[in-house]
């Protein structure tokens, strides 16, 4: 008696899909290539009326930084790229009456709708993965040399105080100097504010500590000439008094990175630091979930732009199904950006500030394919 084997399921993608590929990813390059321009002109003529304006930078210079801050807002604007370009693959081919031909022949538009969807889904993957972290990267080194810039200005090198936080669960200490020698790593002019934490909760001051030299090394601070007073005593004099810090030495004066200038890879770790400091790290966590529903948000996109695509050959008012493809798009970022802002504001968890709209999106995609597949 013979055995029945059943075939293994092909993973490979058709002729059918990979010509569909090919048609989105040239369109997505098209809209890549048209958006990124627009924001690198938008970002040059903003350096240069900035920066450049108060400084004398060269042309090379004002691109190079052009070069550092855009992939940012770039990154920020994939949606639309995944938006326009499906919507400009699927309409294509409908106006060549490839899709006509495709359903004519039984192909279901689930057959060359999910490998786009696929697509965009693994195109998320990399932008947060890889292309992410290095816009990041160019986002801080942007920040870090416009102030630099700034700093040269005349009249605008004034050097702020400098104020730093840290503790744990039991005490709290805040510092502030009027300046910080550069060469040495010293704070001047420096104050300690000390707090202890009950165990309710609540923190109450219990020390202030002026010194005329603060220096943080292998996990102390070293403060010279020092002046103490706890909650209801008399001062005391210290001609040098060490107190613990849980501040790395390297990392003691760095100001905390922008969200937007922090990696994925970086974010776990930034979370942790900044709630050891006693900050808040919603801006933070919103970011991180940000990210990771970004591949989601992409494929949303495209699945919508396919969707409206096929109802084009149904309805033969091409002008009308893509503006409102396109509006309906610029309705979803902006639910995605009102989103975002009551996050930021505690409003919500950043957990659904972030997924919320690209669920919604994706919800509003699959409906209206169902609804132009199935009836």
């Amino acid at each position: 008696m013979r055995r029945l084997t059943l075939p293994a399921p092909r993973l490979r993608l058709g002729r059918i899909e990979r010509y569909v590929l090919i048609q989105q990813g040239r369109s997505l390059a098209v809209a890549l290539a048209v958006i990124a321009s627009l924001v690198m002109l938008i970002d040059f003529v903003e350096i240069s009326r900035g920066l450049g304006s108060d400084t004398d930078l060269s042309g090379v210079r004002i691109l190079g930084l052009m070069f550092l801050k855009s992939p940012t807002v770039i990154l920020q604007l994939l949606p639309f790229v995944f938006l326009f370009g499906t919507l400009a693959a699927f309409v294509g081919l409908n106006r060549r009456s490839e899709l006509v031909a495709m359903r004519a022949a039984g192909v279901s538009a689930w057959r060359f709708v999910l490998p786009a969807a696929g697509a965009a889904l693994a195109g998320g993957v990399l932008v947060i993965t890889a292309l992410g972290p290095a816009a990041a990267w160019g986002d801080g080194l942007f920040q870090r040399e416009r102030a630099r810039i700034s700093g040269a200005v005349p009249g605008t090198g004034r050097q702020e105080a400098v104020w730093l936080r840290e503790g744990d669960d039991q005490r709290q200490m805040i510092i502030r100097a009027v300046r910080q020698d550069r060469a040495s790593g010293r704070l001047l002019d420096a104050t300690f504010f000390i707090y202890t934490t009950s165990p309710g909760g609540e923190r109450d001051f219990s020390e202030r500590i002026d010194a005329k030299s603060a220096t943080l090394s292998a996990g102390r601070w070293r403060l010279v000439d020092a002046v103490g007073a706890q909650t209801g005593q008399r001062a005391v004099r210290y001609s040098t008094l060490d107190l613990p810090s849980s501040l790395a030495d390297r990392e003691a004066f760095q100001r905390f990175a922008r969200p937007q200038s922090t990696s994925f890879w970086s974010l776990p770790g930034q979370i942790t630091r900044v709630e050891n400091a006693g900050f808040s790290s919603t801006a933070y966590r919103l970011r991180l979930q940000q990210l990771l529903a970004t591949p989601l948000m992409f494929a949303a996109m495209s699945i919508l732009a396919a969707a409206f695509s096929l109802r084009l050959m149904r309805l033969g008012d091409l002008v009308k199904m893509s503006v409102a493809a396109v509006v309906l798009g610029f309705a979803f970022f902006f639910v995605n950006q009102f989103s975002a802002a009551m996050g930021s504001a505690e409003v919500v968890p950043p957990f659904l500030s972030a997924w919320l709209p690209p669920v919604l999106t994706a919800l509003a995609a699959f409906t209206l394919l169902f609804y132009t597949e199935d009836g």
